[in-house]
């Protein structure tokens, strides 16, 4: 009967006879039909990870979250088991897979995702955390100012740390003995370049896992850099490293 009710209201709006509405009615039915919504189709990110990665209003400059959907989950923060011979407390950069390691206790480390520059696949070897930074200030290279002088040249006194500050919310500055290498493990203001080559900068990190990291490790920490390789971790867990 509604069926119906409803064919005799479309046949008046149409302006049409009601059997040749009703000859169509079974095909089209001229009834609305609310249609089923399309689901999206995207993995959605692990609540932890997006808890993770989530917003730090405390900090001096309130940080946003960071946008992990889009991020391919190896180069999110997590427990791996270690391969290598280095000793707990270390940290390890491995450019070539785009991991930063923190060797732990009984063959574990904490991996890191991490962006590489140019100035970052310069330069291997050995040295240690010299200094450390909180929302740092930032002077470009001046073959930086000279690659791209438009976005750099401005800041060849210093740039103020700050949310667009380059070195994100943190740096750990690289000594040899007493030398600054000029060598940084620091944030970023472009999280999609985590796990990419990149034109310029050392070794970037989401500013939360520098955060993270930096609250890890103290001054006089080891690192080496390794340039080329296989990788020297597995992930045979999974396990989410605690926050």
């Amino acid at each position: 009967m509604l069926a119906l009710r409803s064919a005799l209201a479309c046949a008046r709006r149409l302006n049409l006879p009601l059997a040749v509405l009703l000859g169509s009615f079974a095909l089209s039915g001229c009834v609305s039909v609310e249609q089923a919504p399309v689901q999206d189709a995207r993995r959605l990110p692990d609540p932890e990870y997006v808890k993770m990665y989530g917003p730090r209003p405390d900090e001096r400059f309130s940080l946003p979250a960071t946008d992990i959907s889009e991020i391919d989950p190896r180069f999110l923060r997590r427990e791996v088991a270690y391969q290598g011979s280095e000793q707990p407390g270390t940290i390890v950069v491995d450019t070539t897979n785009r991991y930063l390691y923190l060797v732990r206790e009984n063959g574990r480390a904490l991996r890191y995702g991490i962006g590489v520059g140019k100035e970052g696949l310069a330069w291997s070897g050995r040295a240690r955390i010299g200094r450390k930074a909180t929302w740092p200030s930032w002077t470009p290279t001046p073959d930086m100012i000279r690659r791209e002088p438009e976005r750099n040249a401005r800041w060849a006194g210093g740039m103020p740390g700050g949310l667009q500050n380059p070195l994100g919310a943190r740096a750990l500055y690289l000594y040899e003995g007493d030398r600054d290498t000029l060598f940084r493990l620091h944030g970023t203001t472009e999280p999609w370049s985590i796990g990419e080559a990149v034109s310029s900068g050392c070794i970037r990190l989401f500013n939360q896992d520098i955060i993270d990291l930096f609250n890890r490790v103290p001054v006089g920490t080891p690192v080496v850099v390794l340039n080329g390789g296989p990788a020297i971790a597995q992930n045979l867990t999974g396990k989410q490293p605690p926050t």
